[in-house]
C-alpha cells in the first residue's frame, strides 16, 4: 500500500479511537441524555467534533510554526482542566435533575405531561392536529443553539487536552509541507466521525427511554453522578 495512503488511513483510525476515550464518552453522555430526539442527540457528537477540530487545528498550527512539542506541565494542566469540566458538567446535570424531580409532585409522576407548553389544535379534513405555538418553537431553537454551543465548548476543551498527543503526530510528519495539515485534518475527521457514530448509538436508546419521566430522571441522576465521580478520579490520577 502507498505510504501516504497508509498514513492517511492510520490517522483516520487513530481519530476514531480517540473519540472513544472514556473522558470524551462521559462528557458527551451528560449532554446526550438531556435530548429526547434521536437527531438532536446525534448533533451533539457532530458539534463536539467541530469544537475538537478547532482547538486541535490551532494547536497543530502552533506546533508546526514553532517546531516544538507540548511541555509536560502544560499537558497536565490541560488534562486537569478536563477533569474540572467533567465535575462541572456532572454538577450542573445533577442539580437540574434534582430540581426537576422536586418540582413535580409524586402523584403526578406517573403520567408525562407537557407542563408549561402552549399548543394550538387545528382540524384539517375532520382530523384534529396539534401544532406547537411560535413561543414553543422559538424556545426549542434557543435550546438547540445552547446545546450546540455547550457541545462545541466541551469538544474544544478536549481538543486542547489532546494537544500533547497530536503534537507528536504532527512533529512526526514535518518532513513535508502538506503532511502536517493532512495529518491533522484526517485525524480530526476521524474523531468527528467516531464521536458522531458514538452519540448516534447512545441517542437511540436515550430517545426511546426519555419518553418516560422516571427514566429521564434516572438517566439524569446517573449521568451527573458518573461525570462527577469520573472527573474526580481523573484528577486524582493526574496528581498522584
Amino acid at each position: 500500500m502507498d505510504p501516504v495512503l497508509s498514513a492517511v488511513l492510520l490517522g483516520f483510525v487513530l481519530g476514531l479511537q480517540h473519540a472513544t476515550d472514556p473522558d470524551h464518552v462521559v462528557a458527551v453522555a451528560t449532554i446526550v441524555t438531556r435530548e429526547r430526539r434521536f437527531v438532536a442527540g446525534v448533533r451533539v457528537g457532530l458539534w463536539w467534533g467541530v469544537g475538537h477540530m478547532l482547538t486541535l487545528g490551532a494547536a497543530g498550527a502552533g506546533v508546526v510554526a514553532l517546531n516544538v512539542g507540548m511541555p509536560g506541565r502544560v499537558a497536565t494542566g490541560l488534562e486537569l482542566l478536563v477533569a474540572a469540566m467533567l465535575v462541572g458538567l456532572g454538577a450542573v446535570r445533577l442539580h437540574g435533575a434534582l430540581r426537576g424531580i422536586l418540582a413535580v409532585a409524586p402523584d403526578r409522576r406517573v403520567a408525562d405531561h407537557h407542563h408549561g407548553r402552549k399548543e394550538t389544535v387545528h382540524t384539517h379534513h375532520g382530523r384534529p392536529h396539534v401544532h406547537p405555538s411560535a413561543a414553543l418553537l422559538a424556545a426549542w431553537r434557543d435550546e438547540s443553539r445552547r446545546v450546540a454551543l455547550r457541545a462545541m465548548l466541551v469538544g474544544a476543551v478536549h481538543g486542547m487536552a489532546g494537544t500533547a498527543a497530536v503534537a507528536l503526530l504532527v512533529l512526526a510528519t514535518l518532513h513535508t509541507v502538506t503532511a502536517p495539515a493532512v495529518s491533522l485534518l484526517v485525524f480530526g475527521l476521524g474523531t468527528m466521525a467516531g464521536m458522531t457514530a458514538l452519540t448516534a448509538a447512545m441517542a437511540y436508546p436515550v430517545a426511546r427511554l426519555a419518553r418516560l419521566r422516571l427514566m429521564r430522571e434516572a438517566m439524569a441522576l446517573a449521568s451527573g453522578v458518573a461525570a462527577i465521580a469520573f472527573g474526580c478520579w481523573y484528577a486524582v490520577r493526574l496528581v498522584v
